[in-house]
């Protein structure tokens, strides 16, 4: 059982990152093939699971790590074919940029923000589980 303002930050969370996944969707899953064994955007009800782009994020407590505890972002394409290095990251700095610019919009106050941590991008900041400004 997990605490319900947990349970509210993640899913605040969550919401940034479809709204990012359709963003990219938008701009450059033109780009390249969906992996044969993935549903084509738009079929399944989470765009998590479907399209080009799967766009997450998991908890680590930071051990080992130079930024300590926050939120591991997972950006990835879902396709047979070969992504040139180049447009990999152009495509992972759009992302951070989106999700960087709505993560004051999806949880205020707590001056998050997204930073490379080693071969990694965090969301690192204030993780605390007080309420969220809208909910005080």
């Amino acid at each position: 059982m997990r605490h319900h303002r947990v349970e509210k930050w993640e899913s605040r969370l969550d919401e940034l990152l479809k709204q990012v996944d359709h963003a990219l969707e938008d701009e450059y899953g033109h780009l390249f093939a969906v992996h044969p064994a993935r549903p084509q955007r738009g079929v399944t009800a989470n765009p998590q699971h479907d399209g080009l782009f799967r766009v997450t994020a998991s908890f680590s407590p930071g051990f080992g790590s130079e930024l300590g505890r926050g939120y591991v972002l997972q950006l990835d394409l879902v396709t047979l074919e070969k992504v040139p290095q180049a447009k990999l990251e152009r495509i992972q700095k759009k992302a951070v940029s989106l999700i960087q610019d709505g993560l004051e919009r999806v949880l205020p106050g707590r001056g998050l923000k997204v930073q490379r941590d080693g071969n990694v991008w965090k969301i690192v900041g204030d993780l605390s589980l007080k309420p969220i400004r809208a909910e005080s």
